[in-house]
């Protein structure tokens, strides 16, 4: 079955039936990326009626590419979207990883590990985007809107928006990212997300004729990544442990790169595009308020190190649509969500952490274990996420 913004999500993700609850209530949903397009699809199979609102004033998709691990894949199939996102990026394999000078440290069959789960795909971000915004049908996304004011009382959200229009809502669902508005109004949140001292260079370039699958190269302090995401494109990704944004940050990526062989300095006389960032993490002790709930990185937000961050995005979407078929009143699904996602969260925030605790070990002693037990540690990390969520 071919995926599309016209097709249903598949029978074995979304279509086990509708709660009587949520026929004829209303949604909204903040946040306009992964998270919440794919809730958007995913809570219109349920019988809400479904609202949008981004306060990016035009569509997103900023960053170059993404990596989509094999559970992404499943999640997409769940909301009918798997074939359409296939079709636009390229299949990934394997992912190896070697040192600053091109030596091989350890090599993933990525292919063999999800087989029984979905493909891994290097992908355009804003093709992503793009078959996501096409599956929320009719829907409007009401762009360079945010929420001023969430308010519950009776049952009831009442949100108060930036353009002047107000609405009553039986659900508000934050997917609005790692500086969530709807966390800030309704969590009561004292702190930011916490910065994990690192900062991210995403690039996008020509591909490489040598770069055919997802490849990292370890130095001291920084990784340098590449991967083909289709179109002829590579997507690359660079980060350093630093306790901030360094001054010309562009003219900084040179000098990081200068002792990485190639394709580093052919990825980098081609640069088309360069987007600086510092890492942070969310971490919560509940995504529920009420009837406000958050999905994605506005709830559990990690370092990119899982490439796990869409798939968990749109996991999120899917299992809130089907939490809310199976219980008639929408607190009672929101708490089971809860409980049902977080121990998955909660491993994939471990296994991040502790990957790069692994990438920080001193590199004659990282490399030797990633010699001895990579592929051993890779299967460990994903393990619980080949089973279903």
């Amino acid at each position: 079955m071919r995926g599309s913004g016209r097709s249903g999500p598949r029978a074995d993700g979304l279509d086990a039936g509708r709660a009587t609850s949520a026929t004829r209530a209303r949604a909204l949903v903040v946040g306009a990326g992964i998270a919440g397009l794919a809730a958007v699809r995913a809570l219109a199979h349920t019988g809400f009626s479904v609202e949008i609102i981004e306060r990016s004033p035009t569509p997103n998709g900023a960053g170059g590419g993404i990596y989509l691990p094999g559970n992404a894949a499943r999640a997409l199939r769940a909301l009918g979207l798997d074939a359409e996102v296939a079709q636009r990026g390229v299949e990934i394999s394997r992912q190896r990883f070697l040192d600053d000078r091109g030596l091989l440290l350890t090599d993933v069959d990525v292919a063999r590990l999800w087989a029984q789960v979905g493909p891994c795909l290097g992908v355009d971000r804003a093709a992503l985007h793009a078959v996501l915004r096409e599956g929320v049908g009719d829907t409007t996304i009401r762009h360079g809107v945010t929420l001023n004011r969430c308010t519950q009382r009776d049952g009831k959200v009442e949100a108060e928006l930036s353009d002047g229009s107000q609405g009553e809502y039986d659900l508000v669902v934050g997917a609005d990212g790692i500086h969530s508005a709807v966390r800030r109004l309704t969590f009561n949140e004292a702190a930011p997300p916490c910065p994990l001292r690192q900062t991210a260079w995403r690039l996008r370039a020509p591909c490489p004729e040598a770069v055919t699958t997802w490849t990292a190269m370890l130095g001291r302090r920084t990784v340098f990544l590449v991967m083909p995401i289709g179109q002829g494109q590579a997507y690359a990704y660079c980060d350093l442990d630093t306790d901030s944004v360094p001054d010309r940050p562009a003219d900084l990526l040179p000098e990081l790169l200068s002792d990485f062989v190639e394709p580093a300095q052919e990825i980098l006389d081609s640069v088309a595009d360069v987007h600086v960032s510092t890492i942070e993490e969310v971490v919560l002790p509940s995504w529920v308020r009420g009837q406000v709930v958050l999905i994605g990185d506005a709830a559990h937000a990690t370092s990119p190190t899982m490439a796990e961050g869409a798939a968990m995005a749109l996991e999120d979407a899917v299992v809130l649509a089907q939490s809310l078929t199976a219980n008639a009143a929408i607190r009672d699904a929101l708490a089971a969500f809860e409980r049902r996602r977080r121990p998955r969260t909660d491993w994939v925030r471990a296994q991040t952490r502790r990957r790069d605790r692994i990438r920080r070990l001193p590199p004659p002693a990282r490399n030797l274990m990633l010699r001895a037990v990579g592929p051993r540690i890779f299967r460990a990390n994903y393990a619980p996420l080949l089973a279903h969520f």
